[in-house]
C-alpha cells in the first residue's frame, strides 16, 4: 500500500527542477511505494509494445483525455483530480529492474518507458526513478523505448544516445495540439508543444532515434493541426509519427466531456458530433484491436491527410512497430558491474 509522504521533495523548488512555465494551481500529495515488480506484459494488439516500465502511479501533467485514469481507482482514489494530485512513486523501481534483468527468464525484449502513466512528468525531476532505470538498461545493453509528454526527457538526452548506440533507444514525443493555448486547456500541467519540439532537437541531436505521436486526435478539436505538428517535429529531427484516436473509457469520459464543455463551450456539439462519427455513433470503443483507431468517412480523412503529410515530410509513418527482440542484451560480469556502482 503506498505511504504518504509527510513532507514531500517540492518539483517546484527542487535544484533539479527546470521550469517550464508558470507553476500549476494543483495541489500535489506525494505518496512512496515498494513496488513488488516493475515489468508489465501487455497482450493488447492496440498498443505496439510488449514490455513497459511504469516507475510512477497517477500523474501530474493533468490531461483531461488519459485512458489511465480509471487505474487510480483499485488504489481507492478517483480517476479525477485525484489521479491529477495523488502521484505514487515506486521507490525501488530501479532495484527491481535489475532483479528482473538478471533473472535467466529474461531475453533482453524492448522495454517502453511507460505503457501508463508519464515517466518524465515532474516529480522525476527529484526522484529520478526513470533515469536511473536506464541506466540499468544501459549498464545491461537493454533496448528502450519512451513515449511522453514530458519536455523533461531532454535532460536525459546524453544518456539515451548512449543506449542508442550500445542497444537501441527510440523516443517519441506526444504533441496532440499546435496550439498553445489550446493544449493548456486540454493537458494543464504540460509544456508546451514548443518545448517539446525542442525536446525532440534535443535528443536527436544526441543521436536518438526521435518520432512524434499526434495522440490522441480529437476531431474536430485539433484534426487540423495535423499538417503543423508533423512539419515542426520533422524540423526538429523527428523521423517518425504515428496517431491515434481519442480513447474515453470508463470514468475518463466523464473527465474529458466537463473539461472540453468548460473550455470550449461553443464547440463542444461539434467535437462530440465528429467524434460518433469514427465510432459509429458512440464515444468510446472497447473492443480490443479497435480502441486506438476509429472507422467511416471521417477517420479516413483524418488517416488521409497524416499519411499525405507524412510523405511529403519524409516521415516513417504509421503505427510504432512492435519493438524486435535484440542481440544487444549482456548481463555484466562482476568487474563490468563494478564501473556502475
Amino acid at each position: 500500500m503506498p505511504r504518504p509522504v509527510s513532507n514531500p521533495p517540492n518539483p517546484w523548488d527542487s535544484l533539479h527542477a527546470e521550469w517550464l512555465g508558470e507553476p500549476p494551481a494543483a495541489e500535489l500529495q506525494v505518496f512512496e511505494e515498494e513496488a513488488r515488480s516493475i515489468i508489465a506484459e501487455n497482450d493488447s494488439p492496440d498498443v505496439g509494445f510488449r514490455f513497459s516500465v511504469n516507475p510512477y502511479r497517477g500523474c501530474f501533467h493533468g490531461c483531461s483525455y488519459c485512458y489511465a485514469r480509471p487505474t487510480h481507482q483499485y488504489l481507492g482514489w478517483g480517476a479525477g483530480t485525484d489521479f491529477d494530485r495523488k502521484i505514487v512513486a515506486k521507490v525501488n523501481a530501479p532495484e527491481l529492474l535489475r532483479r528482473e534483468l538478471k533473472k535467466a527468464s529474461w531475453r533482453g525484449d524492448t522495454l517502453v518507458f511507460s505503457g501508463v502513466t508519464d515517466s518524465y512528468q515532474p516529480l522525476e525531476a527529484v526522484y529520478g526513478l526513470t533515469r536511473r532505470c536506464l541506466e540499468t538498461c544501459l549498464e545491461f545493453r537493454n533496448p528502450v523505448g519512451v513515449v511522453t509528454k514530458g519536455a523533461l526527457v531532454r535532460r536525459d538526452a546524453e544518456l539515451l544516445g548512449a543506449l542508442a548506440r550500445e542497444a537501441d533507444a527510440t523516443v517519441y514525443v506526444s504533441i496532440p495540439f499546435a496550439d498553445a493555448e489550446t493544449a493548456r486547456a486540454i493537458e494543464p500541467n504540460v509544456a508546451a508543444p514548443e518545448q517539446r519540439l525542442e525536446a525532440i532537437a534535443a535528443l536527436s541531436a544526441a543521436g536518438v532515434s526521435t518520432g512524434v505521436a499526434l495522440a490522441p486526435i480529437i476531431p474536430g478539436l485539433n484534426d487540423s493541426d495535423i499538417a503543423k505538428i508533423l512539419s515542426g517535429a520533422r524540423a526538429a529531427g523527428a523521423t517518425k509519427a504515428f496517431l491515434t484516436l481519442l480513447r474515453l473509457p470508463a470514468e475518463t469520459r466523464l473527465v474529458f466531456e466537463e473539461r472540453i464543455a468548460e473550455a470550449f463551450p461553443a464547440r463542444v456539439a461539434k467535437i462530440f458530433s465528429n467524434l460518433e462519427q469514427t465510432r459509429g455513433g458512440k464515444r468510446n470503443e472497447s473492443r480490443f484491436g479497435d480502441r486506438m483507431e476509429g472507422a467511416g468517412p471521417r477517420w479516413r480523412a483524418i488517416e488521409t491527410l497524416f499519411e499525405i503529410e507524412c510523405r511529403r515530410l519524409g516521415f516513417m509513418a504509421g503505427e510504432h512497430e512492435k519493438p524486435r527482440h535484440t542481440s544487444t542484451f549482456r548481463r555484466p560480469g562482476p568487474a563490468q558491474a563494478r564501473l556502475f556502482e
